[in-house]
């Protein structure tokens, strides 16, 4: 019991901007890596199947921009959680609601990012295959581009629930 009880006093002690900072740097730095991470599966194997048939290419980018949406989606939530930082006094830093505030911020950061690395993942396999795929046979690209953006819409959802989190980010009250 003694570990666990240093443990939290120990997170107590850690200013909530810290946390707040930290969950927006996660927010915007994993959903880049995510999108990037999706780009690399989905063009290598865009140009690898460009060359049988160059005539996908430009449609296939389309798994590109899917892929580049993850990027974006992080860096809106960043914009929305550094928003929601206010100051606050010293002697308010550290009461309880400044801390729910900055755990907020910071869970919400944690799951934007790692819900658009996921989905930066899994749109980069499903386009990797779309273009594998539309190489071979050009009638699967459709059906293959609905399935992209079904896992697409995972990175929306971790979008959501980020927001919805981050609305229990309130500060204390400045005193006068």
């Amino acid at each position: 019991m003694g570990e666990s009880s240093s443990w939290s006093r120990a997170l107590v002690q850690i200013s909530p901007y810290t946390f707040a900072s930290i969950g927006i740097a996660i927010s915007i730095g994993v959903s880049v890596l995510g999108a990037a991470w999706g780009i690399y599966i989905t063009g290598s194997s865009l140009i690898g199947a460009a060359i049988k048939a160059p005539r996908i290419t430009s449609k296939n980018l389309i798994s590109v921009i899917f892929c580049e949406a993850v990027a974006i989606y992080g860096v809106i939530v960043a914009i929305i959680l550094q928003t929601k930082l206010e100051s606050v006094s010293d002697s308010q830093l550290y009461a309880p609601e400044s801390l729910r505030a900055g755990y907020a911020i910071f869970a919400s950061g944690i799951i934007v990012g790692f819900a658009n690395l996921f989905c930066g993942l899994c749109v980069g396999i499903i386009g990797s295959s779309c273009a594998l795929s539309d190489a071979q046979n050009s009638t699967l690209f459709v059906k293959i581009l609905v399935i992209e953006i079904f896992g697409s819409a995972l990175g929306l959802f971790g979008v959501i629930v980020g927001i919805i989190m981050s609305s229990q980010a309130t500060w204390p009250a400045k005193t006068a």
